[in-house]
């Protein structure tokens, strides 16, 4: 199992703004994280389950402590955490993550969007972790991106789309991609893939009879500040998130000017 990065996957994460690492996580950590799908389920019925914010931050979600922390501890795995640091570097934060599971035949879509048009960074730098749970395919409303949508480092403009049926309601302006060059990022259970902050991506609803589970974390460098002061939204109608509030975990290194709210990790501590 590679935990690092390659020169080769570098290339393709600086070129297409998405990389799959040469890494599977072991079938005694997937186990876990399926019967912790399961319970996360069952303690969240009533919530749409495409939208369980943070499930590692205790009393969100109405999870309980047992639960949050298996959640927590799985952000800390060291061979994500890896392949993270070749990206950002050394000082590294997790600020964010979701558990996103699309029941078979009714998941909902995601439109296409930028993360960055959501989130109170400054300077805006992330890199989300796409960690499969169950086996993803395009036949499951895999996620799909535009390569090299990110290379400008440049937000689009959003429109507003209140459609019941959709996780997110900000949609990339389609004049400023090319949906026709998009790919799929169909992954087995285990595997993972990191995308950059500024990349378009969406995925379609799940109208097969299989499930999409996925646990979603977000990272960004400590050289960047969490803006608590923001007026930024959750950008859904199905949940809303306390940007001022949140707590944020320190996975390594140094903290930066991100003093308020933040604690280190588990795992590093």
């Amino acid at each position: 199992m590679t935990a690092k990065l390659s020169p080769e996957e570098m290339q393709t994460f600086a070129e297409e703004g998405l990389v799959k690492p040469d890494c599977r996580l072991p079938e005694q950590t997937m186990r876990r994280m399926r019967a912790l799908t399961d319970s996360t389920l069952v303690a969240t019925q009533g919530q749409p389950p495409e939208s369980i914010v943070c499930p590692y931050l205790p009393g969100w979600n109405g999870l309980p402590e047992a639960i949050t922390d298996e959640w927590l501890a799985i952000a800390g795995t060291p061979e994500i955490v890896d392949c993270v640091a070749a990206v950002l570097g050394s000082d590294i934060i997790l600020w964010g993550g979701q558990f996103f599971c699309k029941p078979a035949y009714t998941g909902l879509e995601v439109p296409w969007h930028q993360d960055g048009e959501y989130w109170p960074i400054t300077p805006l730098k992330t890199c989300s972790v796409w960690l499969a749970i169950d086996d993803v395919t395009s036949e499951n409303g895999c996620m799909r991106y535009v390569p090299g949508s990110h290379k400008n480092a440049e937000l689009f403009p959003h429109r507003q789309d209140e459609r019941e049926d959709l996780v997110l309601n900000q949609v990339t302006e389609e004049a400023y991609f090319d949906a026709g060059t998009a790919k799929d990022d169909e992954l087995r259970a285990g595997e993972f893939s990191l995308h950059d902050v500024f990349l378009v991506h969406g995925s379609q609803p799940n109208r097969s009879d299989k499930r999409r589970a996925a646990y979603v974390l977000r990272f960004m460098p400590a050289s960047s500040l969490w803006d608590r002061s923001t007026s930024k939204e959750s950008g859904s109608a199905h949940y809303q998130t306390h940007f001022s509030t949140r707590p944020i975990y320190l996975m390594r290194g140094d903290a930066g000017a991100n003093t308020e709210f933040i604690a280190r990790h588990p795992r590093y501590a």
